[in-house]
């Protein structure tokens, strides 16, 4: 166990803290307003209080991000590395703290928020390099004397708005790539998490403030939508890039979408198969599927929700997630043998019952798990549901929690079909050691979501690769590969270094 108010100070977060900063000297006042509570999910304590962003903080907020623009914009690309990379140094010399405060405000392990912070700093030192390869690229023009090539410029201010369960990652992602690319970020985190959002906003000050870029990236945490939503709908955002459910996301494209010319990047829901064949190496699978289910208590957007297997081998897979499930060690995320800690909240613990009564009522099978935890916290059982049929509601939804239901197939181009057959299309697996398996799977007829794994889990993203998913995914792309060109327009370029025109002959001057 860690000292809860010895890792608040670290981050000079106070009892009741400011819910906007505009810079290292630009908190917020918490006085004369109400505050909401940042809940501890794993046992319903409250660790701080929040004094929600006000449309005044908010309109500080952007006036600062605004005018911050116009200056960063102008800054060398690898200057601007320079600033990320600072930020991710802080981030790695207060690694504990910080994975504390994310445990604090997600209710994940400390073994998962270390591995959220590790994120961060990876992130940061991939953003730092690519500052200095903003590439565009050279053309060949039709006319004599004339030179061709593509650059990519700033877009202006980026508004991120993130969800619960991965607060800093998701940021880290988005706003360095952002930032490296000549704009300055306002961030909008989840309320339920914010203790995460007020600690690296106090890291970002001070990085900042030591290298006199104050305004680039500030920090906006509203109680209720109706303010949030000021930042969706300003002309003045030039990009919002949302991670959320699929419904918001659709509310969030819709507003930006009114206004040509912004632009929105939706990473949402996933609903993520993973087919297992007659060939693949069971035990193997059994693991992968356990941490992709059970990771994060289920609340990834790529945890493995549903599990597509041979008729022929599903039994013994069954027995084998059974033991691998009976392993997995539920219980506060401060205590360093925890594997799994709480769902955020009640209402996450409602929305997964709600899901097991269905299945069952449908005629599935519970065969580990299925119920809720009796302690304080939201704390649920890691959760088994056989004779599933891919049709059913609860099948075809997204329930963010440790729910795998399992269905059997008998030839590969049917369980491909299952697999596709859902509204969502983040990431995908299948476990196989036929070649021809896996080469179909990656196919154009094979996976139709944005990532695909073979013989491993369908969480654990590499930041090298771009993340994102296709249908209600969203079709967004941020972290690795050439994802920053979300961040920035692109620009044509021709010049004429011959010192003729075609109309020299027409007009005498």
């Amino acid at each position: 166990m860690f000292d809860t108010q010895q890792v608040l100070s670290e981050f000079h977060i106070q009892s009741v803290h400011g819910g906007a900063c505009t810079g290292p000297d630009g908190w917020s006042t918490t006085h004369d307003r109400s505050a909401f509570a940042a809940i501890n999910p794993a046992d319903g304590t409250v660790t701080a209080r929040v004094a929600g962003a006000t449309e005044q903080d908010y309109e500080a907020v952007m006036v600062t991000a605004s005018a911050m623009h116009m200056r960063w914009r102008m800054v060398p690309a690898p200057r601007r590395g320079e600033l990320v990379s600072r930020i991710g140094e802080l981030a790695a010399e207060h690694f504990d703290g910080l994975a504390a405060v994310v445990a604090l405000d997600t209710g994940k392990s400390l073994m998962e928020a270390k591995g959220e912070v590790r994120e961060l700093i990876d992130m940061a030192a991939l953003a730092a390099g690519q500052s200095r390869m903003l590439y565009g690229f050279t053309q060949q023009s039709q006319r004599a004397k004339h030179r061709m090539y593509d650059q990519w410029l700033p877009l202006g201010v980026v508004g991120i708005i993130s969800a619960y369960n991965f607060p800093a990652a998701v940021w880290a992602q988005n706003g360095f790539l952002a930032a490296i690319g000549g704009n300055t970020v306002v961030w909008k985190p989840s309320p339920k998490v914010p203790l995460t959002a007020l600690a690296l906003q106090h890291l970002c000050n001070q990085a900042m403030k030591e290298m006199g870029f104050e305004g680039v990236f500030t920090l906006f945490i509203p109680e209720d939508n109706r303010v949030a939503e000021m930042l969706v709908a300003d002309p003045r955002v030039a990009l919002i890039s949302f991670t959320g459910s699929s419904g918001v996301g659709r509310k969030v494209a819709d507003i930006v979408g009114s206004t040509l010319g912004r632009r929105y990047m939706l990473e949402c829901s996933g609903n993520n198969g993973c087919i297992v064949d007659e060939t693949a190496d069971l035990e193997l699978a059994a693991r992968s599927i356990t941490f992709g289910a059970v990771g994060t208590t289920g609340q990834r957007c790529t945890s493995t929700r549903r599990v597509i297997v041979q008729r022929a081998v599903m039994d013994e897979l069954v027995e084998l997630l059974k033991r691998s499930f009976a392993q997995i060690k539920v219980g506060d995320p401060r205590d360093v043998e925890t594997v799994v800690g709480p769902l955020v909240d009640a209402a996450a613990v409602g929305h997964f019952e709600a899901a097991v009564s269905d299945a069952i009522a449908a005629g599935g099978q519970v065969v580990f798990g299925g119920k809720r935890i009796s302690r304080p916290g939201h704390y649920v059982e890691p959760t088994l549901i056989t004779h599933v049929q891919p049709e059913w509601p609860c099948v075809q939804h997204e329930t963010f929690a440790p729910i795998v239901y399992v269905m059997a197939y008998d030839t590969l181009e049917e369980a491909i079909e299952i697999h596709n057959g859902v509204p969502q299309g983040l990431a995908s697996g299948i476990h196989s050691s036929n070649l021809g398996n896996i080469e179909l799977f990656l196919s154009a007829q094979g996976s139709d979501c944005g990532i695909a794994k073979v013989n491993m889990g369908t969480t654990g993203a590499d930041i090298g690769a771009a993340f994102g998913g296709e249908k209600e995914t969203g079709g967004g792309r941020t972290a690795g590969s050439d994802a920053w060109k979300g961040y920035m327009r692109r620009q044509s370029v021709c010049i004429n270094w011959g010192g003729t025109s075609p109309w020299d002959q027409r007009i005498i001057l």
